[in-house]
């Protein structure tokens, strides 16, 4: 039934879990450079040893989120302190072909998927002797394969549990029964319906979907449903030059299967001697001689925003702060991100766009231009 004339549209529900604290996931085959990316990223001392399982237990760090706006609002304001918005990030064992039935550490590995929101997928560019590719021979588009064939088969596992545990009793309703009967019919219906989408080799987050349909995705927490951001590790030599002989390959392969994306290249060598360089000045001197600089800050947004996470600033005296919230929420809702209080009695607010407060130069003369 099409919306009365003048009615406000229905709002779209997203998938995923709801809230602000949200985690991203690094994903892939063994050994190809997980924890090096995320030692770096990071700065943390997670082992990185040359063989497949040596990350058995998810590492997990919080990694700053870079924001010129932040770094603006710190140098005209000069508070005490300065938080950024932050991005949790997750460091995932390698997953093998034949995980969803269990094959290396499949089965814990991706229930540590299940747990996160989104997924860093990291697919290995660089030829090196001293570092096994567990399938042999370099394949990119093969191991793309592996990966995501293993999160499908373990929603589609996932889902015919789902199934096998409700058919008896969906099929003793009959075609009458009680509008919670109704209920549990059309969701059952529903999760047949998603498990038919991936048995056909598609991912859950790109169907077209209903609301209601989202609601019953989103209680089924499947690994599919999860936005993805592709992370291409390739040479310090090939990064530094700007060429890889596999990333049109692999942007072929992304093109074709999960159009839209996003796929970044990145050195793990490179951001590993970045990050183990003592200051900035020498951090700074290693990038202009090298005439490349990180990636860190585009993957960090990238996948910030894959997570359809925004934030919000407050600044004074004390402190310059970004806070997170979902894109798309209303007053109350981003304002519980600083305290359930604040949300519960909020009335209203002043708001400043940012580049409006940049351009008139201040606060006070953004008040007097008749622009807060």
């Amino acid at each position: 039934m099409a919306p009365k004339k003048g009615a406000p549209a229905e709002e779209k529900v997203q998938l995923g879990r709801p809230g602000n604290n949200l985690k991203i996931g690094v994903v892939g085959l063994p050994n190809v450079g997980k924890s090096t990316f995320f030692n770096a990223i990071t700065n943390s001392a997670v082992a990185a040893e040359n063989y497949p399982f040596c990350t058995i237990d998810p590492e997990e760090s919080r990694v700053a989120v870079p924001d010129e706006r932040l770094d603006w609002l710190n140098e005209k304001v000069k508070p005490a302190g300065k938080t950024p918005a932050f991005l949790t990030v997750i460091d995932i064992a390698g997953l093998v072909k034949g995980a969803a039935e269990g094959a290396g550490l499949g089965n814990a590995f991706l229930s540590h998927i299940s747990a996160v929101d989104g997924i860093f997928h990291m697919i290995r560019a660089f030829t090196d002797p001293d570092v096994v590719h567990v399938e042999g021979e370099m394949d990119p588009a093969r191991d793309l394969e592996i990966i995501h064939n293993e999160l499908r088969l373990k929603d589609v596992a996932m889902l015919n549990k789902y199934i096998d545990l409700n058919q008896r009793v969906i099929d003793r309703m009959g075609g009458g029964g009680s509008v919670e009967d109704k209920k549990k019919k059309d969701e059952f219906a529903i999760v047949v319906r998603v498990r038919d989408w991936v048995a056909k080799g598609n991912d859950v987050r790109k169907g077209e979907w209903s609301n209601k349909d989202i609601e019953v995705i989103n209680s089924q927490s499947l690994l599919t449903a999860k936005p993805v951001t592709y992370l291409v590790n390739v040479s310090e030599k090939d990064y530094a030059r700007k060429k890889n002989k596999y990333l049109l390959l692999i942007k072929k392969w992304i093109d074709e299967n999960n159009p839209g994306d996003k796929l970044i290249p990145f050195s793990g060598v490179f951001e590993s001697n970045l990050a183990a360089l003592p200051d900035a000045a020498q951090r700074k001197a290693y990038t202009e001689e090298m005439k490349v600089e990180s990636a860190f800050p585009k993957i960090i947004t990238t996948g910030y925003d894959s997570l359809n996470l925004m934030h919000f600033f407050t600044a004074g005296e004390k402190e310059v702060r970004a806070w997170t919230c979902r894109k798309g929420a209303k007053m109350n809702e981003a304002a519980r991100s600083i305290h359930n209080d604040i949300a519960d009695s909020l009335i209203q607010v002043d708001v400043m766009k940012f580049d409006e407060l940049k351009a008139a130069g201040g606060e006070a003369e953004l008040k007097a231009a008749g622009r807060l």
